[in-house]
Order: structure tokens, then C-alpha cells, then sequence
């Protein structure tokens, strides 16, 4: 087995509450305001018991990360991970199933944005692509300031949209109807499986701060402390949202662009776009805010340890600014976001292709737990409690594994060739 710690790491200066910000920002994010849909969509109001198991499975996944953050603080995160516990082969394999699902995940954020604002402005699609480019460019030029700032603005973000949402449950409550969650399961029991694996994309993010456990001031305190005040703002949101959204809604929320302002709009009793416009806006700027931080320090380890072609690995020190892999993840997201444009893809083709990445970097960096954490510690039992549940939820991608195994062969295939070129 292979163990060889990441070289120490100093100049972190994020806090603890940043981090727990920046968490909330990474889970939360799009998924509240689109998701609760979707999910409706493929199992009805059995759909919550998807949200249910994902906020159960979320506790101990979470758990994990942190306490390899904790113990091996460094930008390469899970690919970190990876490599100590396999060795670099799936380093390079975790890193890029990561790195390349960002692009086409951040397009799916951009658009889920867009759809709200274009339902408040009118334009159609005009309008949803253009707000998605000015979120990007937003992204990309608060990350090219540095992390400090992007931990700043995150937690700035995270107060307000916490009161937000949990003001739109609380008055649109008296609305709710106990007919609404009839039949329970319209498409029967076996679609709360299917809808499971949809509603991944409103969980994964636990990884996507492990690339920054460098850029906290105390990794070994802060990180666990943040993380579990994000696992619980997270699952009592994402639980009482998706909630009011089959009790107030009922069938009609399967059938909503943006469920979250019909929700608005009945809790105020008037024309809610605006307000749900705002709230999208900002709960998308702080997911992409998150993945793209995490992606470009990410990059920067990937060229550092050779998985990446090395000009990338400038900013891979903590408190360094990763600014060339945060170009390259820019770019990548826009030629992305122009190609679904220009298709006239829908989103949740986009949603299961990322979501297939992030699960198989799950089931790597749970497996890489369970070689690296002490044994029977209550870290190594949260992972073998998920790797099961972790594993079935990338069976039910799919389809849409394709791109993780494109990915995958494509990083081995990088790995052989960098080394027939250097012998």
C-alpha cells in the first residue's frame, strides 16, 4: 500500500465558519432550486424518501472527508487521497473524473440560474445563456482574487440565503395539503432508486472542499467543526424544502422550471419571480463560487504531481492563487456551456454526467478511507457504513457512466504517454 504524505502545507487563513460557508455553498447550491422538481418528477411525493437516505448517507460521507482533510491537508484533496492509498494511476483517475466534471456541472448551475432569471424577464433562451455567462465571469474573477475573498463572499451568501429558505417554508406552510401526497408513489417503489441517484447532484460538494483543507488556519479543528455545522444546515434545508414543495405544490411541481418561486408565490400571495430570481442567483453564484475554487487548486495539484501537464502547477501552495488552472476551468466551462446552447440540451442529461463523476470520486475516496484512517476510529466506520450505499448510486447512473469511464481511460492514456515521452 502506498502512504506517502502530501508535503506540509502553511498559509491557510480560512476560518472555520468560511468553511462551513463554503460547504453549504458546494451541497446547497442549485439543488434546492431545481431538484426538488425533477425528483418529484421521476417518484412523486416518494421522492422525499430519496432526500431522506441522501441526508442519512450525507452525515457519515461528510464525516469522512473531514477527517482525511484533517490528517492530510493539500490541495489535491481525494486525489491526495488516492495516491497514498493506491498509489498515481488513481490519483490521475480521481483528479480528472473531478476536474472535467466541473465544466459541464457549472453549466448545468449557470442554467439553472438562467431559467429563473428568464422567468422573471422574459427572453427566453437568450436570456438564460447570457445569465449564465455573466456567472461565470463572476466566478472566475472573485476566485482570481484569491480564496480569502471567495471565503468571504461565500459566507456573506450563506446568511442570507439560510433565512431565505427557511422563510419560504415557514410561510408557505399554511398552504400545504395532505392530498397533495396522493398516490405516494405514482411511478411505484422502484423509482425512489432512480430519483436517488438525480437528487446526488444536491449532496455532492463534500469533496469539493478537501481540495482547500490547506487553506484553513487550523485544518485539524476548523475542518471538522465546519463540516458539521454544514451537514446540518444542509439536511434540515434540503429536507423541509423539498417537503413544503410536495405539500403546498402537489403534482404541479414536477412540471415547474422553478419550483422554488411557485413556492414564493404562493407563500406571498402574489408574483414571487423577482424574489426567487435573486435567491437563484445567489444560491448558483455560491455553488459555482465553491466548485470552482476547489477545481482550480485541484488543477494546480494534478500539474504539480505530474497528472497534469506541469505549467498548471503554480498555486498549488496554500495561500498561492491557482490562476492558470482557474483559466483553464473558466474556459472549459464556457466552451461547455456554449456547446449544451447550441445543442439545445436540457439540464438533467448535464446533472447525471457530473453526478456520475462525483459518485465514482466518492467510492475512490471511500475506499481510500477505509486503507488510510485508523481502524475501528469513528472516521473509518463512517466510511464503511457509505461505500455500499456510495456504490449503488453509481450502478443507477446508468447511462451516464460513460463519461466517467471516457475520463478514466483518457488519464491513463495521459499517464502512459507522459511516460513514454520522459524515458
Amino acid at each position: 500500500m502506498t502512504q506517502t504524505h502530501p508535503t506540509p502545507v502553511t498559509g491557510g487563513r480560512l476560518t472555520a465558519a468560511q468553511g462551513a460557508a463554503l460547504y453549504v455553498g458546494a451541497v446547497l447550491g442549485t439543488g434546492v432550486i431545481a431538484l426538488p422538481a425533477l425528483a418529484a418528477e421521476a417518484a412523486g411525493p416518494a421522492s422525499l424518501l430519496a432526500w431522506l437516505l441522501l441526508v442519512v448517507v450525507s452525515a457519515p460521507l461528510a464525516a469522512t472527508f473531514a477527517a482525511l482533510g484533517s490528517r492530510y491537508p493539500d490541495a489535491g484533496g481525494v486525489s491526495t487521497y488516492a495516491r497514498m492509498a493506491f498509489g498515481p494511476r488513481a490519483a490521475a483517475v480521481v483528479g480528472w473524473c473531478f476536474y472535467f466534471a466541473v465544466p459541464p456541472g457549472a453549466s448545468a448551475a449557470a442554467l439553472f440560474g438562467g431559467a429563473y432569471v428568464e422567468a422573471a424577464l422574459g427572453g427566453g433562451t437568450v436570456t438564460v445563456a447570457a445569465t449564465a455567462m455573466l456567472l461565470m465571469a463572476a466566478v472566475t474573477v472573485t476566485n482570481h482574487s484569491g480564496v480569502q475573498l471567495a471565503g468571504r463572499v461565500q459566507l456573506a451568501l450563506a446568511g442570507v440565503l439560510v433565512t431565505f429558505l427557511l422563510l419560504a417554508v415557514l410561510l408557505s406552510l399554511p398552504h400545504a395539503s395532505v392530498g397533495n401526497f396522493e398516490p405516494f408513489a405514482p411511478q411505484g417503489v422502484t423509482a425512489i432508486g432512480p430519483a436517488a441517484a438525480l437528487l446526488m447532484w444536491s449532496f455532492v460538494g463534500w469533496e469539493a472542499i478537501t481540495h482547500l483543507t490547506g487553506e484553513f488556519r487550523r485544518p485539524a479543528r476548523d475542518l471538522p467543526r465546519a463540516t458539521a455545522a454544514a451537514v446540518v444546515v444542509v439536511g434540515v434545508l434540503y429536507l423541509a424544502v423539498a417537503f413544503a414543495t410536495i405539500a403546498v405544490l402537489g403534482s404541479a411541481a414536477a412540471e415547474s422550471d422553478a419550483p422554488l418561486g411557485e413556492l414564493l408565490a404562493v407563500a406571498l400571495g402574489g408574483d414571487a419571480r423577482w424574489l426567487s430570481a435573486g435567491a437563484a442567483l445567489l444560491l448558483t453564484f455560491g455553488a459555482m463560487n465553491a466548485y470552482y475554487a476547489g477545481a482550480a487548486k485541484l488543477g494546480a495539484a494534478l500539474g504539480r504531481d505530474g497528472a497534469l501537464p506541469g505549467w498548471l502547477a503554480r498555486g498549488s501552495v496554500a495561500g498561492e492563487v491557482p490562476r492558470r488552472s482557474l483559466a483553464v476551468t473558466a474556459i472549459l466551462a464556457f466552451l461547455a456551456l456554449a456547446a449544451v446552447v447550441a445543442a439545445g440540451l436540457g439540464t438533467r442529461p448535464l446533472v447525471l454526467v457530473a453526478t456520475g463523476s462525483f459518485i465514482a470520486v466518492y467510492l475512490i475516496g471511500v475506499a481510500a478511507a477505509l486503507r488510510l484512517l485508523p481502524r475501528r476510529s469513528g472516521a473509518w466506520y463512517a466510511a464503511a457504513a457509505t461505500i455500499g450505499v456510495v456504490l449503488l448510486l453509481l450502478l443507477m447512473t446508468g447511462v451516464y457512466l460513460i463519461w466517467p469511464v471516457v475520463v478514466t481511460g483518457a488519464a491513463l492514456l495521459y499517464l502512459r504517454l507522459r511516460g513514454r515521452i520522459r524515458s
